[in-house]
Protein backbone atom coordinates (compact mmCIF):
# COMPACT_ATOMS: atom_id res chain seq x y z
CA UNK A 1 0.00 0.00 0.00
CA UNK A 2 2.74 2.47 0.69
CA UNK A 3 4.26 1.79 -2.42
CA UNK A 4 1.36 2.34 -4.10
CA UNK A 5 0.76 5.67 -3.01
CA UNK A 6 4.14 6.66 -3.66
CA UNK A 7 3.69 5.82 -7.03
CA UNK A 8 0.65 7.67 -7.35
CA UNK A 9 2.41 11.11 -6.05
CA UNK A 10 4.96 10.25 -8.77
CA UNK A 11 2.45 10.08 -11.17
CA UNK A 12 0.51 13.64 -10.20
CA UNK A 13 4.75 15.49 -9.48
CA UNK A 14 5.13 13.87 -13.49
CA UNK A 15 2.17 15.21 -14.98
CA UNK A 16 2.84 18.95 -12.70
CA UNK A 17 6.25 18.83 -13.75
CA UNK A 18 5.83 18.08 -17.99
CA UNK A 19 2.46 20.71 -18.29
CA UNK A 20 3.01 24.13 -19.07
CA UNK A 21 2.24 26.37 -16.75
CA UNK A 22 -0.38 28.18 -18.99
CA UNK A 23 -3.33 27.28 -20.71
CA UNK A 24 -3.40 26.48 -24.57
CA UNK A 25 -5.49 29.20 -25.46
CA UNK A 26 -3.04 31.79 -23.91
CA UNK A 27 -0.37 30.11 -25.72
CA UNK A 28 -1.77 30.83 -28.56
CA UNK A 29 -2.30 34.76 -28.00
CA UNK A 30 0.82 36.73 -30.27
CA UNK A 31 0.02 39.94 -28.57
CA UNK A 32 0.49 38.39 -25.18
CA UNK A 33 4.24 37.68 -25.87
CA UNK A 34 6.67 38.59 -23.18
CA UNK A 35 3.96 38.53 -20.74
CA UNK A 36 2.60 34.73 -20.35
CA UNK A 37 4.13 31.66 -18.75
CA UNK A 38 4.90 29.06 -21.09
CA UNK A 39 7.84 27.23 -19.14
CA UNK A 40 7.16 23.65 -17.98
CA UNK A 41 7.31 23.02 -13.70
CA UNK A 42 10.71 22.03 -12.81
CA UNK A 43 12.20 21.27 -9.64
CA UNK A 44 15.66 23.23 -11.27
CA UNK A 45 15.52 26.80 -10.16
CA UNK A 46 16.29 28.96 -13.08
CA UNK A 47 19.27 30.23 -11.20
CA UNK A 48 20.87 26.16 -11.19
CA UNK A 49 19.91 25.98 -14.76
CA UNK A 50 22.37 29.28 -16.20
CA UNK A 51 24.64 27.58 -13.69
CA UNK A 52 24.41 24.55 -15.83
CA UNK A 53 23.78 26.11 -19.39
CA UNK A 54 27.47 27.85 -18.67
CA UNK A 55 29.41 24.75 -17.44
CA UNK A 56 28.12 22.96 -21.42
CA UNK A 57 28.75 25.99 -22.83
CA UNK A 58 32.52 25.84 -21.39
CA UNK A 59 32.79 22.41 -22.69
CA UNK A 60 31.07 23.18 -26.41
CA UNK A 61 33.69 26.62 -26.36
CA UNK A 62 37.00 23.93 -25.77
CA UNK A 63 35.57 21.30 -27.92
CA UNK A 64 34.22 23.54 -31.31
CA UNK A 65 36.01 25.85 -33.78
CA UNK A 66 34.13 29.19 -33.02
CA UNK A 67 33.96 31.97 -35.52
CA UNK A 68 36.09 34.92 -34.66
CA UNK A 69 34.97 37.28 -37.39
CA UNK A 70 33.38 40.41 -35.03
CA UNK A 71 30.78 41.13 -38.04
CA UNK A 72 29.86 37.71 -38.18
CA UNK A 73 29.76 37.32 -34.49
CA UNK A 74 28.29 40.96 -34.27
CA UNK A 75 25.29 40.17 -37.31
CA UNK A 76 23.80 36.54 -36.20
CA UNK A 77 23.80 38.42 -32.00
CA UNK A 78 21.73 40.86 -33.54
CA UNK A 79 19.35 38.41 -35.11
CA UNK A 80 19.07 36.71 -31.89
CA UNK A 81 18.80 39.32 -29.25
CA UNK A 82 15.67 40.72 -31.83
CA UNK A 83 13.71 37.66 -31.72
CA UNK A 84 14.44 37.25 -28.28
CA UNK A 85 12.71 40.17 -27.12
CA UNK A 86 9.58 39.48 -29.40
CA UNK A 87 10.18 36.25 -27.00
CA UNK A 88 9.03 34.43 -23.93
CA UNK A 89 12.51 34.57 -22.15
CA UNK A 90 13.13 35.14 -19.09
CA UNK A 91 16.88 34.52 -19.29
CA UNK A 92 19.75 36.12 -20.85
CA UNK A 93 20.66 35.04 -23.92
CA UNK A 94 24.39 34.18 -25.04
CA UNK A 95 25.20 33.97 -28.73
CA UNK A 96 28.50 31.97 -30.69
CA UNK A 97 28.56 31.06 -34.06
CA UNK A 98 30.47 27.37 -34.46
CA UNK A 99 32.88 27.32 -37.63
CA UNK A 100 30.96 23.92 -39.35
CA UNK A 101 29.32 24.15 -42.61
CA UNK A 102 26.59 21.54 -41.41
CA UNK A 103 23.22 22.84 -40.53
CA UNK A 104 23.03 23.36 -37.47
CA UNK A 105 21.89 24.86 -34.20
CA UNK A 106 21.23 24.44 -30.63
CA UNK A 107 20.29 25.87 -27.28
CA UNK A 108 22.31 24.98 -23.85
CA UNK A 109 20.09 25.40 -20.74
CA UNK A 110 19.97 29.12 -19.48
CA UNK A 111 19.93 30.66 -22.54
CA UNK A 112 23.75 29.63 -24.48
CA UNK A 113 22.92 29.42 -28.10
CA UNK A 114 24.96 28.24 -30.86
CA UNK A 115 24.52 28.36 -34.58
CA UNK A 116 26.20 26.44 -37.04
CA UNK A 117 28.31 28.78 -40.00
CA UNK A 118 26.83 26.33 -42.42
CA UNK A 119 23.37 27.74 -41.21
CA UNK A 120 24.07 31.21 -43.08
CA UNK A 121 25.32 29.83 -45.96
CA UNK A 122 22.46 27.34 -46.84
CA UNK A 123 20.03 30.09 -45.73
CA UNK A 124 18.43 32.46 -48.90
CA UNK A 125 17.04 34.93 -46.37
CA UNK A 126 17.67 36.63 -43.25
CA UNK A 127 14.56 35.52 -42.10
CA UNK A 128 15.42 32.02 -42.35
CA UNK A 129 18.10 32.53 -40.19
CA UNK A 130 15.49 34.15 -37.48
CA UNK A 131 13.30 30.82 -38.20
CA UNK A 132 16.22 28.50 -36.82
CA UNK A 133 16.85 31.05 -33.72
CA UNK A 134 13.77 31.45 -33.27
CA UNK A 135 12.86 27.46 -32.70
CA UNK A 136 15.84 27.24 -30.40
CA UNK A 137 15.59 30.22 -27.95
CA UNK A 138 11.28 28.33 -27.94
CA UNK A 139 12.87 25.62 -26.10
CA UNK A 140 15.02 27.52 -23.87
CA UNK A 141 11.65 29.31 -22.64
CA UNK A 142 9.58 26.63 -22.51
CA UNK A 143 12.40 24.97 -20.08
CA UNK A 144 12.53 21.87 -22.29
CA UNK A 145 15.62 20.91 -20.68
CA UNK A 146 14.68 21.39 -17.24
CA UNK A 147 11.57 19.35 -17.62
CA UNK A 148 13.41 16.28 -18.97
CA UNK A 149 15.64 16.70 -16.10
CA UNK A 150 12.66 16.39 -13.52
CA UNK A 151 11.30 14.05 -15.03
CA UNK A 152 14.11 11.23 -14.87
CA UNK A 153 15.07 12.97 -11.44
CA UNK A 154 11.42 11.72 -9.97
CA UNK A 155 11.72 8.52 -11.84
CA UNK A 156 15.25 8.19 -10.80
CA UNK A 157 14.17 9.09 -6.67
CA UNK A 158 10.50 7.49 -6.96
CA UNK A 159 10.53 5.38 -4.14
CA UNK A 160 11.79 8.78 -1.72
CA UNK A 161 8.86 8.53 0.89
CA UNK A 162 8.39 12.04 1.48
CA UNK A 163 7.88 13.49 -1.77
CA UNK A 164 5.67 16.68 -1.16
CA UNK A 165 8.57 18.14 1.07
CA UNK A 166 11.52 19.94 0.00
CA UNK A 167 14.02 17.36 -1.65
CA UNK A 168 16.52 15.82 0.65
CA UNK A 169 20.09 16.25 -0.10
CA UNK A 170 20.30 12.99 -1.41
CA UNK A 171 17.94 13.71 -4.04
CA UNK A 172 20.14 17.24 -4.83
CA UNK A 173 23.18 15.24 -4.79
CA UNK A 174 21.80 13.18 -7.06
CA UNK A 175 20.88 16.08 -9.45
CA UNK A 176 24.79 17.26 -9.41
CA UNK A 177 25.60 13.83 -9.81
CA UNK A 178 23.77 13.62 -12.83
CA UNK A 179 25.15 17.12 -14.51
CA UNK A 180 28.42 16.13 -14.16
CA UNK A 181 30.41 15.35 -17.75
CA UNK A 182 26.95 15.41 -19.40
CA UNK A 183 27.07 14.85 -22.80
CA UNK A 184 25.62 17.32 -25.85
CA UNK A 185 23.56 14.55 -26.94
CA UNK A 186 21.43 15.02 -24.09
CA UNK A 187 20.20 17.64 -25.27
CA UNK A 188 17.92 15.79 -27.83
CA UNK A 189 14.67 16.64 -26.61
CA UNK A 190 11.59 14.66 -27.48
CA UNK A 191 8.92 14.98 -30.00
CA UNK A 192 6.30 16.69 -27.84
CA UNK A 193 9.06 19.65 -27.05
CA UNK A 194 9.89 19.53 -30.49
CA UNK A 195 6.46 20.48 -32.07
CA UNK A 196 6.07 23.34 -28.87
CA UNK A 197 9.42 24.47 -29.80
CA UNK A 198 7.80 25.01 -33.38
CA UNK A 199 4.43 26.19 -32.56
CA UNK A 200 6.34 28.83 -29.82
CA UNK A 201 8.76 30.36 -32.59
CA UNK A 202 7.10 30.49 -35.47
CA UNK A 203 5.25 33.16 -32.74
CA UNK A 204 8.33 34.47 -32.22
CA UNK A 205 9.58 35.19 -35.38
CA UNK A 206 6.51 36.44 -36.81
CA UNK A 207 6.30 38.95 -33.59
CA UNK A 208 9.54 40.29 -34.42
CA UNK A 209 8.72 40.75 -38.00
CA UNK A 210 9.87 37.94 -39.72
CA UNK A 211 7.62 35.88 -42.38
CA UNK A 212 6.54 32.23 -40.80
CA UNK A 213 6.62 30.82 -44.20
CA UNK A 214 10.92 31.30 -44.07
CA UNK A 215 10.79 29.01 -41.16
CA UNK A 216 9.02 26.16 -43.56
CA UNK A 217 10.96 26.97 -46.22
CA UNK A 218 14.50 26.32 -44.54
CA UNK A 219 12.84 22.96 -43.78
CA UNK A 220 13.17 22.13 -47.91
CA UNK A 221 16.66 22.98 -47.45
CA UNK A 222 17.36 20.17 -44.38
CA UNK A 223 15.52 17.93 -46.79
CA UNK A 224 17.25 18.66 -49.75
CA UNK A 225 20.54 18.94 -47.94
CA UNK A 226 20.00 14.99 -46.50
CA UNK A 227 18.90 14.01 -49.88
CA UNK A 228 21.84 15.22 -51.59
CA UNK A 229 24.52 14.01 -49.15
CA UNK A 230 23.20 11.19 -46.87
CA UNK A 231 24.25 11.43 -43.64
CA UNK A 232 25.42 14.74 -43.74
CA UNK A 233 22.40 16.59 -41.63
CA UNK A 234 22.97 16.17 -37.77
CA UNK A 235 21.72 13.65 -36.07
CA UNK A 236 20.27 15.87 -33.45
CA UNK A 237 17.93 17.09 -36.77
CA UNK A 238 17.11 13.65 -37.55
CA UNK A 239 16.08 13.11 -34.14
CA UNK A 240 13.18 15.70 -34.51
CA UNK A 241 9.92 14.51 -35.74
CA UNK A 242 9.56 13.68 -39.38
CA UNK A 243 9.77 16.54 -41.61
CA UNK A 244 7.19 16.51 -43.44
CA UNK A 245 4.97 16.37 -40.69
CA UNK A 246 6.74 18.94 -39.05
CA UNK A 247 5.82 21.55 -42.69
CA UNK A 248 2.12 20.95 -42.42
CA UNK A 249 1.81 21.21 -39.10
CA UNK A 250 3.82 24.44 -39.11
CA UNK A 251 1.47 25.73 -42.03
CA UNK A 252 -1.84 25.03 -40.73
CA UNK A 253 -0.41 26.52 -37.65
CA UNK A 254 0.25 29.77 -39.12
CA UNK A 255 -2.88 30.20 -40.60
CA UNK A 256 -4.64 29.07 -37.61
CA UNK A 257 -2.86 31.32 -35.05
CA UNK A 258 -0.92 34.18 -36.75
CA UNK A 259 -3.12 37.08 -38.44
CA UNK A 260 -1.97 37.81 -42.12
CA UNK A 261 0.30 41.21 -42.19
CA UNK A 262 0.61 43.84 -45.03
CA UNK A 263 3.80 42.86 -45.40
CA UNK A 264 7.34 40.92 -43.31
CA UNK A 265 11.11 41.56 -42.80
CA UNK A 266 12.55 39.21 -45.36
CA UNK A 267 16.25 39.99 -45.68
CA UNK A 268 18.46 43.07 -45.26
CA UNK A 269 21.51 43.64 -47.67
CA UNK A 270 23.57 43.06 -44.69
CA UNK A 271 22.97 39.31 -45.04
CA UNK A 272 24.25 39.47 -48.33
CA UNK A 273 27.66 40.78 -47.01
CA UNK A 274 27.63 38.05 -44.54
CA UNK A 275 26.91 35.09 -46.61
CA UNK A 276 29.99 36.27 -48.74
CA UNK A 277 32.22 36.94 -45.49
CA UNK A 278 30.99 33.22 -44.55
CA UNK A 279 32.11 32.02 -48.15
CA UNK A 280 35.51 34.01 -47.79
CA UNK A 281 36.78 32.07 -44.73
CA UNK A 282 35.54 29.17 -46.07
CA UNK A 283 37.63 29.63 -49.40
CA UNK A 284 40.63 30.79 -47.17
CA UNK A 285 40.46 27.66 -44.64
CA UNK A 286 40.73 25.37 -47.93
CA UNK A 287 43.42 27.00 -49.21
CA UNK A 288 45.67 26.75 -46.19
CA UNK A 289 44.75 23.20 -45.88
CA UNK A 290 46.53 22.85 -49.30
CA UNK A 291 43.24 22.12 -51.14
CA UNK A 292 43.15 23.64 -54.66
CA UNK A 293 41.49 24.15 -57.96
CA UNK A 294 37.54 25.68 -58.14
CA UNK A 295 35.43 25.89 -55.57
CA UNK A 296 31.65 26.03 -56.08
CA UNK A 297 29.57 28.90 -53.86
CA UNK A 298 26.33 29.73 -53.74
CA UNK A 299 25.19 32.57 -55.58
CA UNK A 300 24.29 35.81 -53.25
CA UNK A 301 21.20 35.84 -51.91
CA UNK A 302 20.80 39.59 -53.51
CA UNK A 303 20.92 38.19 -56.85
CA UNK A 304 17.78 36.24 -56.94
CA UNK A 305 14.70 36.36 -55.50
CA UNK A 306 13.65 33.55 -52.33
CA UNK A 307 9.73 32.82 -52.50
CA UNK A 308 6.76 35.56 -52.82
CA UNK A 309 7.59 39.11 -53.43
CA UNK A 310 9.87 41.76 -52.54
CA UNK A 311 8.90 45.26 -52.09
CA UNK A 312 11.96 47.57 -51.98
CA UNK A 313 15.47 47.18 -53.40
CA UNK A 314 18.24 45.78 -51.86
CA UNK A 315 22.40 45.57 -52.89
CA UNK A 316 24.94 43.83 -51.11
CA UNK A 317 26.34 45.29 -48.42
CA UNK A 318 30.00 46.02 -49.41
CA UNK A 319 28.15 48.20 -52.08
CA UNK A 320 26.91 50.33 -49.80
CA UNK A 321 28.28 53.56 -48.69
CA UNK A 322 29.77 53.48 -44.83
CA UNK A 323 27.24 55.71 -44.02
CA UNK A 324 23.98 53.79 -45.48
CA UNK A 325 21.89 51.57 -43.58
CA UNK A 326 21.21 48.35 -44.40
CA UNK A 327 18.64 47.98 -47.31
CA UNK A 328 15.42 45.93 -46.09
CA UNK A 329 13.67 43.38 -48.22
CA UNK A 330 10.04 42.65 -47.37
CA UNK A 331 7.40 40.14 -48.44
CA UNK A 332 3.44 40.85 -49.24
CA UNK A 333 1.98 39.72 -46.26
CA UNK A 334 -0.97 38.06 -49.38
CA UNK A 335 -0.74 34.59 -49.67
CA UNK A 336 -0.60 33.44 -53.43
Amino acid sequence: MKHRRVWVCLAILVALAVCPLTAEDQKADVNDIGNRKVAHRSIISEQKEIAYGKELSSQVDKQSKLVTDPVINEYVNRVSQNVARNSDLKVPLTVKVIDDPSINAFALPGGFLYVNSGVLRAADEESQVAGVVAHEIAHVAARHWASEMTKQTLVQYAMIPLMFTPLSIGAYYGIEAAMQGLPIAFLKFNRNDEAEADYLGLQYMYKAGYDPDSYVAFFGKVVQEERRSPGSVPEIFMDHPPTADRIVKCEQEIKKILPSKPEYLVSTSEFSDIKSRVSTILTAQLKQKGKSGPTLEKPKASDKTSGGQTTGTSTAGGDQGGDQPPVLKRRDGQQP
